[in-house]
């Protein structure tokens, strides 16, 4: 289940990144007592009482402006409220109420979502300055005093919000469906490939980049199985991103491959490799999904009798990074190959999802070790005493070793590599563990 999602909005400079990076426990946003220094919206991982949710930091809001930097940054900020489950608005007690914080309040009432009013700057412990009461005011209920700079007050503020976040249901999945993430930069063709497979204009398609700014699911089931497929906004590299309202498609496709179990990441024939498909694939390999590189648009391509190992043979190498991942050359227009791309998916799922005896996989270790000695360190020889699977997708393996300062990432890529070449483990990343005996935390 995607995470529900937290919007940080006030006016400007009140201290909306500086709460969001105490929050997240990371400097994400810039902090800067320049009024506007956030324009884009910028998130982060939250976690409070066990509830993991996506926390979202926003340009601040002036609602009365013909400034076209603050008119963007005020409506960025109204989609970031828009998709938000809770809204935090930032005010300061050092300025007191302020006729801009009557408005962003009022726009705020209209959206319908829970409001939480944040008081920024209680830097003070003890009773609250006799302003903050001045904050009743706004008519959004129970102020809560914060120091964001020294984070007081903000387990209070975190405890309130999670009053309003949506209760997590245990939903029974359906087993049998596989969800399948289509990414990839703007225009490669993801809408048209959903279009071609469900035989309907389900997505809008367009040349021009950045047409699909949602994400939408096709449900689609053929001889291969039961496909959810969600359709996601394009990627693309941050200077590339102008439209206010596509910034805000990082986090949905974000949210959509949290979603899914399987990532198609589409890329461009024509173009071929880029810098920004190795960082959409990267927020795949991140959460662990099995992948499938979907070359589109090959028909449009000249080729002879070797252009296809050609063209394999370099997105190999463009695609070291992720060596496992399958490549297919599809034509979302023509529909070929599309058949062997749900064949594709339904097999590097099963992948992602295996499970191998300890048993087995220590068979494979002992025989590894035997072949390539451990690495030693002074005299002293890393000594691996077993190793089994703990969890599936992906595939995750834990080893109980001697020190595990020894068990250096070329030799556990040499034993990644020999696990692959008995199990397969195609289009999955696996994981290592490393256990020191006695010490399960390392």
């Amino acid at each position: 289940m995607a995470k529900s999602v937290v919007a940080i909005v006030g006016r400007p400079n009140v201290g909306k990144s500086t709460l969001f990076n105490k929050l997240i426990g990371s400097r994400l946003s810039i902090v800067d007592d320049t009024p506007g220094v956030t324009r884009d919206r910028i998130y982060g991982d939250c976690e409070w009482l066990n509830r993991k949710f996506l926390l979202v930091d926003t340009g601040g809001i002036e609602p009365d402006t013909n400034d076209i930097i603050l008119k963007q940054m005020r409506t960025q900020a109204e989609i970031a409220i828009d998709t938000a489950d809770v809204i935090v608005l930032v005010t300061n007690i050092r300025d007191g109420v302020v006729a801009s914080d009557y408005e962003v309040a009022s726009m705020l009432q209209k959206s319908g979502k829970p409001i939480v009013l944040c008081v920024n700057k209680c830097d003070s412990i003890g009773e609250p300055d006799p302003d903050f009461y001045e904050f009743y005011n706004l008519g959004l209920g129970d102020p809560i005093a914060v120091s964001a700079a020294h984070g007081h007050g903000t387990g209070d503020l975190l405890d309130e919000v999670l009053k309003y976040l949506p209760e997590e249901t245990e939903e029974e999945e359906d087993d049998e469906i596989i969800n399948v993430a289509i990414i990839g930069k703007p225009n490669v063709g993801k809408s048209s490939l959903v279009n071609k497979i469900s035989g309907e204009n389900r997505a809008i398609v367009s040349d021009i980049a950045g047409t699909t700014r949602d994400t939408t699911d096709t449900f689609v089931e053929n001889e291969w199985g039961k496909f959810n497929l969600i359709d996601t906004a394009g990627l693309r590299r941050k200077s590339r991103v102008d439209d206010v309202i596509e910034k805000y498609s990082v986090i949905r496709a974000r949210m959509a491959v949290e979603r899914a179990n399987v990532c198609v990441i589409m890329i461009d024939a024509a173009q071929g490799f880029t810098e920004q498909d190795s960082k959409v694939a990267g927020i795949a390999i991140e959460q662990g999904k099995a992948c499938i590189i979907a070359v589109n648009k090959w028909d449009a391509v000249e080729k002879d009798g070797n252009t296809m190992n050609e063209y394999r043979k370099k997105l190999e190498n463009d695609f070291s990074f992720m060596s496992y991942a399958p490549f297919i050359f599809i034509s979302a227009k023509t529909g070929q190959r599309i058949d062997r791309l749900f064949e594709l998916i339904s097999f590097v799922h099963s992948q992602n999802s295996m499970r191998i005896s300890t048993g087995k996989l220590n068979e494979v270790l002992a025989d590894a070790t035997a072949r390539v000695q451990p690495p030693t360190d002074k005299g002293k020889r890393l000594k691996i005493y077993y190793m089994t699977q703990a969890s599936t997708r992906p595939p995750t393996f834990v080893f109980f070793v001697n020190n595990a300062e020894l068990f250096h990432f070329s030799y556990q890529r040499y034993l990644e590599n020999q696990i692959r070449e008995t199990f397969g483990l195609d289009g999955t990343p696996v994981r290592f563990i490393i256990r020191e005996r006695g010490d399960s935390k390392k």
